[in-house]
C-alpha cells in the first residue's frame, strides 16, 4: 500500500511562489504515475499536472503550464509542484495522487490520495 503526504502549502501574496512536496512511502516512486490536483471551495477537483510512471512524460492543465512545473526526485521518493506567479484563483486544497498508470485528468480514476495541503493566495 502506498501513502502520500503533501506539504508546502501556505499563505502567499499574488505574484509569489510556492513549492509543494508529496512524499511517497510504502512503494518506490517509480512504481506509480503521479499527479497533482486541486479543489477550490464549491468546485470540483481539477487536474493540475502529472507524470507518467516512467517519469518520461509530463502532462499539464493547459491554463497552468506556463506557471506550474511538476518534478520528481526518485532518490527522495518525492514529487514536487513548483507554482510561480500565483493568483487568487489558485487558492485551493492541493492533492497528490498516484496510480499504476497515468489515468488522465479525471480525478476519480486515481486510486491513491494524500490528505491535501491548503494554498491561499491573497490579492
Amino acid at each position: 500500500q502506498v501513502q502520500l503526504v503533501e506539504s508546502g502549502g501556505g499563505l502567499v501574496q499574488a505574484g509569489g511562489s510556492l513549492r509543494l512536496s508529496c512524499e511517497v512511502s510504502g512503494r518506490p516512486l517509480s512504481s506509480y504515475a503521479m499527479g497533482w490536483f486541486r479543489q477550490a471551495p464549491g468546485k470540483e477537483r481539477e487536474f493540475v499536472a502529472a507524470f507518467s510512471r516512467s517519469g518520461g512524460t509530463t502532462y499539464y492543465a493547459d491554463s497552468l503550464k506556463t506557471r506550474f512545473t511538476i518534478s520528481r526526485d526518485n532518490a527522495k521518493n518525492t514529487v514536487y509542484l513548483q507554482m510561480n506567479s500565483l493568483e487568487p484563483d489558485d487558492t485551493a486544497v492541493y492533492y497528490c495522487a498516484a496510480d499504476r498508470y497515468y489515468r488522465g485528468i479525471i480525478y476519480t480514476q486515481y486510486n491513491y490520495w494524500g490528505q491535501g495541503t491548503q494554498v491561499t493566495v491573497s490579492s
